[in-house]
């Protein structure tokens, strides 16, 4: 897919968060996610991922943080500073780090919970909670199990299923390969190319796993210490010495490096 020649649904253009008015996490953050894209953004632990899509979940406030430049646009409404429920409303949704089903509810009563902001007809709720079984044929068998005595794997399902209840234009995932089994990590990121192409869901996902996700991605980011670093087409990401070697794991030995240290590589500064 051309992400150049594809309307952005989602504009995140210089911003810079702050946790307690004092802990600067961002610092001039932008990037784009195309309408029918899956956008992958990259990076270690504690470069900025999470906050990233906490920013533009609308999460930021509950952890006492907000966005003090710069903005963020969905579908060209501003959605700087917006509480969580309002993005939702107008069709962002997020899939938290570490699943978070409601352990005491069934699978099939967590799937269900996601349609809560709906008013577009029962019916149409209805067949959305047919097509999640067709997508995770897994849950089908376990629909009234608890879902806190399903498999990490399981749970990673059901967070997904439930959110795509709601009806999203673009779906955020945060590190939906952590903790999971390889061949579940695999499962999990067909399922995401599957919903991309039928259900026509824009996705952004966040993830540590670079090979996987340049792999289904058609753009990324990488991020270090609060900034982007490098972006580009995710099939000539997957090419980039340096990529393989800092989040690959393709080396040809040497120590773990950073960007900031590559000669070759130059910042692209964003001003607006």
């Amino acid at each position: 897919m051309d992400t150049k020649q594809t309307e952005s649904q989602l504009e995140v253009n210089n911003i810079e968060v702050v946790y307690n008015d004092i802990v600067q996490v961002l610092r001039g953050v932008s990037l784009s996610v195309p309408d029918g894209c899956i956008v992958a953004l990259l990076g270690t632990n504690g470069a900025g991922k999470t906050t990233t899509l906490r920013a533009i979940s609308g999460l930021l406030k509950p952890e006492n943080g907000f966005i003090r430049e710069g903005y963020i646009k969905f579908r060209d409404k501003d959605v700087t500073n917006l509480l969580g429920t309002h993005v939702v409303k107008l069709g962002a949704v997020m899939v938290p780090e570490g699943r978070r089903v409601f352990k005491h509810l069934t699978v099939d009563e967590n799937i269900r919970v996601g349609s809560i902001t709906r008013r577009d007809g029962a019916q149409k709720i209805r067949d959305d909670h047919a097509l999640m079984y067709t997508h995770f044929p897994r849950l089908a068998n376990i629909t009234n199990r608890m879902a806190g005595y399903c498999s990490g794997g399981e749970q990673q399902m059901i967070a997904i299923a439930r959110a795509l209840m709601a009806a999203p234009k673009m779906l955020m995932l945060d590190e939906p390969s952590l903790g999971l089994a390889p061949l579940l990590v695999k499962e999990i990121f067909e399922n995401i190319q599957l919903i991309n192409r039928e259900m026509n869901t824009t996705i952004l996902v966040v993830e540590q796993n670079a090979k996987i996700a340049l792999a289904i991605s058609d753009y990324a980011y990488i991020m270090e210490s609060g900034r982007i670093v490098l972006e580009g087409p995710s099939k000539e990401l997957k090419e980039n010495p340096d990529v393989k070697e800092f989040y690959m794991g393709i080396t040809r030995g040497g120590g773990r490096k950073s960007f900031k240290e590559v000669k070759s590589y130059k910042r692209r500064k964003r001003w607006m």
